[in-house]
């Protein structure tokens, strides 16, 4: 099978599974959507939105965590992995946003990236989901699958993210990284579909016997 047909068959199948693609994590705003994906790292979206369901309704603007300071945000979050770090990054860009931007958040990804604690993937979402601007988030789902599908060798998110983004048409890739997400949650998991049993593998790959090792980003 050609990589296009590959590609037809995944944008249909997703498309059928996953019509709609609600953002997985709660936010108000584009600033507490920035601090959410920044809280997101090593830690699952379930548990960012348990945590920040109590802080947004008070807690929303860049000024409102830079009066907080680091050990007030500590405590808020402290139920989140590696919270100390995330605290300190999310104290830091609140006040780069508060004395160089006026308290929004830029709309490039420059900007976003000079910003302390987010990286490319982090800017990538904001810019998507946030400003929808076309970005393609690659994250570990993403990242898995799209190795699997043969779309890409999987040596790092960054060839990942070019890989995908020279096979998918620009109009898809913000609907298309959510559906990948929620489908390797789902149906593609790590530890059970291997590249064999779900629905796009089995389609894409009707002859195909041994799990798929895949490279981790």
């Amino acid at each position: 099978m050609n990589e296009a047909d590959k590609v037809k068959i995944i944008l249909k199948t997703l498309n059928k599974i996953y019509p709609k693609t609600p953002v997985p994590l709660k936010h108000i705003n584009n600033f507490t959507l920035l601090i959410s994906v920044l809280l997101s790292a090593q830690c699952t979206d379930i548990n960012v939105n348990n945590v920040t369901k109590n802080i947004y309704p008070k807690y929303n603007k860049p000024e409102h965590f830079v009066k907080l300071g680091r050990k007030k945000i500590e405590k808020l979050i402290k139920s989140i992995g590696i919270f100390r770090i995330k605290a300190k990054s999310i104290y830091n860009l609140s006040k780069t946003l508060v004395e160089k931007y006026k308290s929004k958040v830029p709309k490039t990804f420059e900007e976003l990236e000079a910003l302390p604690g987010v990286g490319h993937k982090t800017a990538s979402v904001v810019m998507a989901q946030g400003f929808g601007y076309p970005a393609f988030p690659v994250d570990t789902h993403v990242h898995r699958l799209a190795q699997r599908w043969g779309l890409t060798n999987g040596k790092n998110v960054i060839q990942t993210e070019k890989d995908l983004k020279n096979v998918f048409p620009k109009k898809y890739w913000n609907k298309l990284h959510l559906q990948i997400i929620f489908y390797g949650r789902e149906y593609c998991k790590a530890r059970e579909c291997y590249g064999i049993s779900c629905k796009i593998c089995t389609t894409c790959y009707p002859n195909r016997k041994k799990p798929i090792k895949t490279k981790k980003a």
